[in-house]
């Protein structure tokens, strides 16, 4: 039987690989994203690759970060598709936020978008999914919901209440047979942050996304992206000198 996923922000970076990704392996979609445009070429590259073997993607146009209209949005959407058995909540983004500089009014659409946004459209799918009577929601995280990185302190602290939220989810929602997947991405290549390909252990979004499928489909609790080298790192990921960063920012 053919599987049923959801992803938000897949116009663009780890979303738009997930896409790719999930289509080769005969998954069907749901797409979800601000620009529409951008998602119709998507869903005609995946049409031409997949040889029309799978129905082509369901596309909406969505802003997380506008929750006054984006819940009732995504509510229809899911309903449209029947049976969705995983719900993905990617969309993010990201800017350089340097604390004093007067830039509250990017942290406040970073949290708005990553953090708020996201949990609105979780909602949305957890209330689909205990209706359905089983799911699995996959919020992608970061590893910097682990880190302190200058110029990123909203971004980091997005995704370390994001973190949080899902491990909440994952203790309430069991007993409704409705998985959660936590993913943390270290250092993914894609346009979400300038040469992040500086940062260490970079990996190119393919490589990513191919290890966020294969967590999602053994339906792992967390998933650490890439996972050599940042598991056996992980315990060390808060401890890294403040001297390194600043080196790194030059």
């Amino acid at each position: 039987m053919t599987r049923t996923v959801v992803i938000t922000g897949a116009s663009a970076g780890i979303g738009r690989a997930l896409a790719l990704e999930f289509a080769r392996r005969g998954w069907r979609l749901g797409l979800a994203s601000r620009r529409l445009a951008t998602l119709e070429s998507l869903r005609d590259e995946i049409v031409a690759n997949t040889g029309g073997t799978t129905p082509p993607p369901a596309l909406l146009e969505l802003d997380v970060a506008d929750t006054a209209h984006c819940a009732e949005r995504l509510r229809g959407f899911l309903e449209s598709l029947g049976g969705v058995d995983v719900f993905i909540a990617n969309a993010g983004i990201n800017e350089f936020t340097r604390i004093g500089k007067g830039g509250f009014d990017g942290s406040q659409r970073i949290l708005q978008t990553n953090l708020i946004g996201t949990i609105a459209t979780l909602e949305v799918a957890a209330t689909h999914f205990i209706a359905q009577g089983r799911g699995h929601l996959v919020g992608i995280s970061s590893l910097a919901s682990l880190l302190t990185i200058p110029s990123q302190g909203a971004y980091c602290a997005s995704k370390a209440g994001l973190s949080s939220w899902l491990g909440a989810a994952r203790i309430e929602l069991e007993r409704h047979g409705i998985a959660v997947t936590d993913v943390l991405p270290g250092f993914v290549v894609t346009d979400i942050m300038p040469h992040i390909e500086r940062y260490p252990f970079a990996v190119p979004v393919e490589r990513a996304a191919r290890e966020i499928v294969d967590a999602i489909e053994r339906r792992k609790r967390r998933a650490i992206v890439p996972g050599f080298p940042w598991r056996l790192l992980r315990p060390f990921a808060g401890l890294v000198p403040d001297a390194v960063w600043r080196r790194m920012l030059r």
